[in-house]
């Protein structure tokens, strides 16, 4: 099969560094891609905006296959527009994508559903936003409604905190993103991220994980897209997941499909484990960046054949195995980020850092100049490592950061804290 990857992070290095395993595999492409990529697979110039210009792509490479892995392109509906043109894609429509593409939306169906969720308002006037948080108190959890690349979400520990947050949405800080926002309740707990596939029908489980969101050691600093994360999550026990399927993700496959907009695709739930249960956070339509890092690498099955499965609506078919190892990844981010960052800077030293056992290293934001590796982006490397425990696998991963010539580089030397502290 002939393949089409959009996309250019440490999720797309770590999709397609399975699907270049994956026996039905003919051809590889992936738009943008990165540095990483380019060593597995034919690197395309294309964006993926121009819809018309991806389809044409498609038609004339006889594509198979195009699996979406950002959530801009499935909210703008490119999935859509494939399919009204023949071309097979993984990934949800746009109205399924809205339980990212909107918080406001989300909320909704979780109403509708009676599904177990913080309480919350909305609100599209700054004044009543504010006098709503001057009303409610702190902790308080303030919500970009749409797409703020991971950014637009600040859990507000003062109301001087919760007010500012409000002020930034409403004055453009996360553009039209920020144009309606969501208040909810601080909810007490640990968090864990639990991934399905979903044909529209039938949802299949696939793995739990944990992210890590501050910039900083200690859950310091502002929120990132994530600084690293481990599968499985220790606090997701079956009994957990027995219940995140039967209250909350079924009860929204039924609910999407009721609506006349079946979800497929993989939904990534963002859930809070509390004394009464999980309750959902919010949804992703896509892989996380970095969970998928660590569920890739504890995969058993065939990737590729699963999502066809979700694309064609025929998962009660198949099923997916796991690695019983522990997989954790630690982002290795550009100094300043998630702030300002110089971009350019040289990375050395990767291949003899990345010839260790059970370690892969996805690139993110990087590319490839004069036989040169440089810096690309904010998160930049993802080194990903396999062990008997997380203990183990951490301890992989930063032998192999150390490694890694990077001096205007930083990362997290906490990764894992909470599964090695529980287990202690």
């Amino acid at each position: 099969m002939n393949i089409l990857l959009i996309g250019s992070g440490g999720r797309e290095h770590a999709l397609a560094w399975a699907l270049a395993n994956s026996p039905l595999l003919t051809k590889l492409y992936v738009a943008p891609g990165n540095a990483g990529i380019g060593e597995i697979a034919t690197l395309v110039v294309l964006d993926a905006s121009n819809h018309p210009a991806v389809i044409d792509f498609c038609k004339k490479n006889q594509i198979d296959l195009v699996i979406v892995g950002p959530e801009a392109p499935l909210v703008a509906g490119l999935v859509d527009d494939l399919e009204d043109n023949n071309i097979k894609a993984f990934g949800p429509s746009k109205a399924a994508a809205q339980l990212e593409g909107s918080k406001a939306f989300t909320k909704g169906v979780c109403d509708e559903a009676n599904i177990p969720t913080a309480g919350y308002a909305r609100f599209d006037k700054k004044n009543k936003a504010l006098d709503y948080i001057r009303a409610e108190g702190a902790p308080i959890v303030v919500k970009a409604d749409g797409l703020a690349a991971g950014k637009g979400v600040v859990v507000a520990l003062t109301e001087a905190e919760a007010l500012e947050a409000v002020e930034a949405c409403f004055d453009g800080s996360f553009g039209d993103a920020g144009a309606e926002v969501v208040i909810e309740e601080f909810l007490e707990g640990e968090e864990a991220s639990f991934f399905v596939f979903v044909d529209g029908k039938t949802a299949l489980p696939l793995a739990t994980a944990q992210d890590h969101k501050r910039a900083f050691d200690g859950d310091e600093g502002p929120n990132t897209g994530g600084m690293g994360a481990y599968s499985p999550a220790p606090v997701m026990s079956e009994l957990l997941i027995e219940r995140t399927m039967r209250e909350i993700i079924e009860p929204t496959v039924t609910t999407m499909a009721k609506r006349g907009t079946p979800f497929k695709g993989v939904l990534y739930a963002g859930l809070m484990i509390t004394e009464a249960g999980p309750k959902l956070i919010e949804y992703n339509t896509r892989f996380g960046d970095p969970e998928c890092q660590v569920l890739m690498l504890r995969l058993k099955d065939d990737i590729l054949t699963l999502m066809l499965a979700a694309a064609d609506g025929t998962l009660d078919k198949v099923s997916a195995r796991w690695r019983d190892d522990v997989a954790l990844t630690v982002v290795m981010a550009a100094n300043g980020y998630p702030g300002s960052y110089d971009k350019g800077t040289e990375i050395r030293n990767l291949k003899e850092a990345a010839s260790a056992d059970d370690v892969e290293i996805f690139h993110a934001g990087t590319k490839l100049e004069d036989g040169r590796i440089l810096a690309n982006g904010g998160r930049v490397l993802n080194v990903t490592a396999r062990g008997a425990s997380v203990s183990e696998a951490r301890d992989k991963a930063y032998a192999v950061i150390k490694k890694v010539d990077w001096p205007e580089g930083f990362c997290r030397s906490d990764i894992g804290w909470r599964a090695i502290a529980r287990n202690e």
